[in-house]
């Protein structure tokens, strides 16, 4: 009779002459062999014999006992793997754990069962209990590999409920690798990475900055560092510090240059793409950021020059790696290499768009065939055909794209507002949200929006119910905090709850230059000029946006700083003439630049 379960026992076949390679050989042989001398007896081979039909028969518990038992009688690993996986097999964790411990009983070297050991443990949520085995993987690892084995204990730890616990009990298992030169940052980075897990920032601070010390370029403690900039201003500082040397890897200025994006940074983010791009000039991903932060921040020429470096990049890469058969590059290129073009037309488009090139943007957006970006497509088309005066057309086409679900739904009815928005037709846009009803009723998007719309129309009641509702569906909300304390401490209303508000907000959101700038308008409208500059610099130097250049030239003109204020303007006008803010400000103040 054939033991096909036995026969498929995964990983690592025990060596010729074992009972459990034997019992294999014996169950799937077709014509008659000399037996190979073997600890397999008779007894035994029908012991195995039996657990293997008690378990194709359902007796899982049973043929576990008994395959266990032959392991520890003939102390073969094959069987002890075997046992392992059966209680796998019954979803019985703490029996495959029992087997596991066992084998590493006879086997104390044995990799295999130290791995099997510590994933059960892991599992089974025992992290307080991984030492010995994670100690005999260390200590059986190549000094090659051991480095890298010792980097990725976080990640294994992510799920465990105590990180405390596993911190506590990893750093005397990484003691004895602490202090070797080709151990000592990954122990140091992992440790720090435990314990920040354990909610002990501090600590792990003060072992990312040992770490950083020893080898200052190494990228795993940058990377760290990256990842806990909201955390801690040291960490900050850290990499303020390393990214002055032209030796960082690109890939890690890369990732901080993302998070400043994230944090809103852009002229800090720009600055190291920039030098990404000239260390890495090949790399198209660099160059597509670029251009897109250098669109926001209103630089027109370069943000179109990195982005049009993009898409010769990835043309260029594409017809090398394919030739194209149709003629056309665009057509043949890889999916990874459209999605990324469809992004680059779309941001020069809205490049010519801001420059006034309507003809141009829309060159643009005749390059893009994608079917997943059709509403983005056409909410480009829609708002070159409203700044040229057919809103009505606009709105059609927006209306004319195909809703294959809800969510298709509601991304329409954004994009349908956002058209209205660009030529201020802000009554129809309202009534666009008024129309959702139920089906989006609680929508904190499509609430938020709306109310910034009622604040355009002066319906400041209005404004206030959607974002007290909004607040009310999603307390952490820091929008909807900071757009209504803004909106109160602009027309000087209720100011002791428009400061409760926006430092609510920056509570929620911890450096937002938006909110930064409310806080600063604040201190302005209760007359605190000094902490007023402070705020509004601090918002303006992490993101030259134009209203926020009106804002900080309007107290420096007030505060008798005018050279300075003008300077500001200025450069603001520059990059968005159009602005209604800035507009506002220059008439009110009476100043011509």
């Amino acid at each position: 009779m054939a033991l096909p379960a036995c026969a498929q026992t995964p990983a690592n076949p025990s060596a010729p002459g074992t009972p459990a390679a034997t019992l294999a050989a014996a169950t799937t042989a077709t014509e008659p062999a000399a037996p190979p001398r073997s600890a397999l007896d008779a007894p035994l081979f029908y012991q195995l014999l039996i657990g293997e039909l008690e378990l194709r028969g359902g007796e899982v518990g049973y043929a576990y006992q008994v395959i266990l038992d032959a392991a520890r009688r003939t102390r073969d690993e094959a069987l002890f793997r075997r046992s392992v996986e059966i209680a796998l097999q019954a979803r019985a964790g703490e029996q495959a754990l029992a087997a596991a411990r066992a084998w590493r009983e006879v086997a104390p070297a044995s990799v295999e069962a130290a791995r099997f050991e510590i994933q059960l443990l892991l599992a089974l949520n025992r992290g307080g209990e991984i030492a010995q085995p994670l100690r005999t993987l260390l200590e059986q690892a190549s000094d090659a590999d051991r480095a890298g084995m010792i980097g990725v204990l976080p990640r294994l730890f992510q799920r465990q409920t105590d990180p405390s616990l596993i911190a506590t009990t990893i750093e005397p298992v990484l003691a004895p690798y602490a202090e070797r030169g080709d151990t000592r940052t990954a122990v140091r980075v992992a440790l720090a990475r435990l314990w920040r897990s354990a909610g002990q920032r501090d600590r792990a601070l003060a072992l990312l900055r040992d770490a950083a010390r020893d080898d200052p370029l190494a990228p795993a403690p940058l990377l760290l560092a990256v990842e806990m900039m909201g955390e801690s201003r040291d960490a900050d500082a850290l990499l303020a510090d390393a990214m002055r040397s032209p030796q960082v890897e690109p890939e890690v200025r890369a990732a901080y240059a993302r998070a400043l994006t994230s944090a809103q940074r852009y002229p800090d983010a720009i600055a190291q793409l920039e030098q990404v791009t000239q260390t890495r000039p090949e790399l198209p991903g660099p160059w597509l950021t670029l251009g897109a932060l250098r669109l926001e921040l209103r630089d027109t020429a370069g943000a179109e020059q990195a982005l049009q470096r993009h898409v010769e990049l990835v043309q260029r890469s594409d017809a090398a790696d394919s030739p194209p058969a149709s003629g056309d590059a665009d057509d043949d290129a890889s999916p990874g290499a459209r999605g990324s073009l469809t992004q680059a037309w779309l941001l020069l488009a809205q490049a010519a768009e801001q420059r006034g090139d309507l003809d141009a943007a829309e060159r643009w957006l005749a390059r893009i065939d994608d079917p997943g970006q059709a509403l983005q497509v056409q909410t480009r088309r829609a708002t070159l055909l409203a700044r040229r005066g057919d809103v009505d057309a606009a709105r059609a086409l927006v209306r004319a794209v195909p809703e294959r679900n809800t969510q298709d739904a509601r991304a329409k009815l954004l994009a349908e507002t956002q058209v209205l928005r660009e030529v201020e037709r802000w009554d129809d846009a309202y009534r666009v949200l008024d129309t959702v009803g139920e089906r989006f009723a609680d929508d904190t998007d499509l609430l938020y929006e709306q109310a910034m719309l009622a604040e355009k129309m002066d319906r400041l009641d209005d404004m206030e119910r959607l974002l007290r509702r909004v607040m009310a569906i999603k307390p952490d909300h820091h929008h909807a905090h900071n757009a209504l304390g803004y909106s109160l401490a602009d027309r000087r209303l209720r100011l002791d709850e428009a400061r409760a508000l926006i430092v609510r907000a920056l509570e929620l959101a911890p450096g937002d230059p938006f909110i930064t700038d409310s806080l600063g308008w604040l201190e302005y409208r209760v007359g605190n000029l000094d902490a007023s500059v402070r705020l509004l610099r601090e918002a303006y130097a992490t993101r030259p946006d134009t209203e926020i250049a009106a804002h900080l030239g309007e107290v420096l003109w007030v505060k008798g700083e005018r050279d300075e204020a003008r300077r500001i303007w200025r450069d603001a006008q520059r990059r968005d003439a159009g602005n209604s803010v800035l507009r506002e400000t220059l008439a009110r103040l009476r100043v011509d630049l």
